[in-house]
């Protein structure tokens, strides 16, 4: 008998216990673990986007009555407000991360730095249990040895790396390799679910290539992704396609903007590579030049036309980190991918305005023919 579930079975966003990673640094003062993330911070700050999560020593502060946003008009918001710590909603709060920092003292995290002060190893003791993936141990002092504690737990504690407190050059390059382990793959997503009402056929197999424009896309993009990646073709739910990977419409009615959340609904840990069939004039070169200057602190990396005045949604990398935001515009009634990427942290790559010509039209197909002979 088929087991009764009340909810339909999703795929889970990736997600340690607060963020999509996290690491705990733990067994030093409060004031030099947030001192260590601020290094760690600065070291990685144009590969990594970082937030610091740590618990208030002020036990005299209660939660206020109104809560405050103070903006800085040089970018800085101080943000003062009621709140009780519960792992979904802090998950959204950090979604915009790419690791988080810890106090250890206070909260755990997945992995760990421990520090080794010999003032505090009966702190770690206490918190022996709360240390699970050790990244590396941090000496504060040359003569500090691994407390017994830690070497009677973890029997491979000898080969785990050691580094003095001052050498922040080394320990954010093993806090990097650890992100570089977990950056989302690369999928692409070919979008041929539109309705073509102004071509009067489908735009995704017209031919411009010698092929259907959409397995042209899925052979191009296939040609300069990873070996392991997917390659998706987007469609409606009445479109008759055999034999090959799709992703169809969740979000009905929403056209390319639904097209993305509904990829993002099937995988959300992936990011995706998306290019509408009706830009003919993007090449391989276009394509591996976006997939070079990807990325990934960003919600997306988009081309622009140098003569356009925004982005082109529809040749861009939506990165994972988009998948809340697209979601948010889409609460305030937006379904605009260009107006998510104009009001949203992104990277911008420039091309030559030819290459991202839109066809919608009978006449541009001609157009462009003529053009690609």
């Amino acid at each position: 008998m088929k087991k009764h579930t009340k909810h339909t079975k999703l795929t889970l966003r990736k997600s340690d216990n607060f963020a999509f990673q996290e690491i705990a640094i733990l067994g030093v003062k409060c004031s030099i673990i947030a001192h260590l993330s601020q290094k760690i911070a600065e070291k990685l700050q144009k590969t990594t986007k970082i937030a610091y999560f740590d618990a208030s020593h002020n036990s005299d502060e209660s939660a206020p009555i109104l809560d405050t946003f103070t903006f800085n008009e040089t970018g800085c918001l101080n943000i003062q407000m009621a709140h009780n710590l519960n792992k979904f909603k802090t998950r959204q709060q950090l979604s915009a991360y790419d690791l988080v920092l810890i106090n250890g003292n206070h909260y755990q995290a997945k992995k760990q730095i421990v520090v080794l002060d010999p003032e505090k190893e009966a702190s770690i003791t206490k918190r022996i249990d709360q240390i699970t993936d050790i990244l590396c141990f941090v000496k504060t002092t040359k003569e500090v040895k691994i407390f017994n504690c830690l070497k009677s737990k973890f029997k491979n504690s000898e080969a785990i790396p050691v580094f003095d407190i001052d050498n922040s050059t080394a320990i954010s390059k093993i806090v990097a390799e650890t992100i570089n382990v977990h950056l989302p793959p690369l999928n692409g997503l070919v979008l041929a679910g539109g309705k073509s009402i102004r071509m009067g056929t489908d735009k995704g197999l017209l031919a411009y290539h010698g092929q259907a424009q959409r397995d042209y896309l899925r052979g191009l993009i296939k040609n300069v992704l990873d070996k392991k990646a997917e390659v998706f073709l987007s469609v409606r739910v009445e479109q008759d396609i055999k034999d090959l990977p799709i992703i169809t419409d969740k979000f009905i009615g929403l056209g390319p903007f639904g097209a993305i959340c509904s990829a993002f609904m099937h995988n959300p840990n992936a990011a995706y590579l998306v290019v509408a069939t009706d830009l003919p004039f993007v090449n391989k070169e276009v394509l591996e030049l976006l997939i070079s200057q990807r990325d990934t602190t960003k919600i997306a990396t988009a081309i622009k036309g140098k003569g356009k005045p925004f982005m082109e949604p529809l040749v861009t990398i939506w990165e994972p980190k988009a998948y809340p935001i697209l979601l948010g515009f889409l609460a305030q009634g937006y379904s605009c991918p260009r107006k998510a990427l104009i009001n949203s942290d992104v990277a911008i790559v420039e091309i030559d305005d030819s290459f991202i010509e839109n066809i919608n039209t009978p006449d541009d197909f001609k157009k462009a023919q003529e053009k690609l002979l």
